[in-house]
């Protein structure tokens, strides 16, 4: 299943004040993977995941997603399988009601009327929140938005679902359901978070960032567990894996 693969090949890119933000990330993720991406601020976590769909472009190096390499010309039909969720749910919400938002990508796609309906009700129906169909984007609480901006791109029903920072902000049980959501979700999923405890139970796979760089690549488990590699990029061990 190629069109679930997303291969960086020596992605290198700056900012317009020259700050470098990736320099030279390699790695590939295939069908079913679910995969973390940490790393300390500024590593270049927000960066990276803004190329996975083409809202950045690399300055140099290739992004194959699917069969098709990231450019100008592909990028459209490549924002189609890569659905991404941003930290702020607000940057997605912006109709009058949950339905609305979360029709405007089906739609979007010339689906029919009747078939745009299912895709809405199968994805808030998936987050749990069918009963907010009818509400304001506005009046939700934080994890009720976050739920919802999951919705939005579920119902384009992406082959590759990137996520940063899903859990910022969120109370227990809000996470608690995005963690049983995630678990749920069976395609290529890309998480980028400061929670390393989401990371370690949603995960199995988990990339260390560390300015622009891949510092390193491996099971969830072995890579969160390694102290030393933490100190070094700044991060520390998830907080059930700390010493009491």
């Amino acid at each position: 299943m190629s069109h679930h693969i997303i291969d960086f090949k020596d992605v290198h890119f700056a900012y317009p004040d020259r700050t470098e933000a990736l320099s030279g990330i390699s790695f590939r993720i295939t069908h079913g993977e679910s995969v973390g991406i940490v790393g300390a601020n500024g590593a270049g976590k927000s960066t990276l995941i803004s190329h996975m769909n083409g809202y950045l472009m690399p300055a140099k190096g290739r992004i194959i997603i699917g069969d098709a390499q990231l450019d100008k010309t592909t990028r459209s039909d490549i924002r189609k399988k890569v659905g991404v969720v941003f930290q702020n749910p607000d940057d997605q919400l912006f109709m009058p009601t949950v339905f609305d938002d979360v029709s405007f990508g089906p739609l979007n796609l010339g689906l029919s009327e009747e078939r745009v309906i299912e895709r809405v009700n199968e994805a808030l129906n998936t987050v749990g929140c069918y009963d907010l169909k009818d509400k304001p984007p506005h009046r939700l609480s934080l994890g009720q938005k976050r739920a919802v901006s999951i919705a939005t791109v579920i119902a384009m029903q992406p082959d590759i679902l990137v996520m940063d920072e899903p859990a910022a902000n969120l109370d227990p049980k809000s996470r608690r359901q995005l963690i049983n959501l995630l678990k749920e979700f069976k395609h290529s999923k890309i998480i980028a978070s400061h929670d390393l405890d989401l990371i370690l139970d949603v995960c199995e796979r988990c990339i260390v960032i560390g300015a622009g760089k891949v510092r390193a690549d491996g099971p969830a488990g072995e890579v969160l567990l390694n102290e030393k590699l933490m100190k070094e990029n700044n991060l520390e061990l998830p907080l059930s894996l700390q010493r009491r």
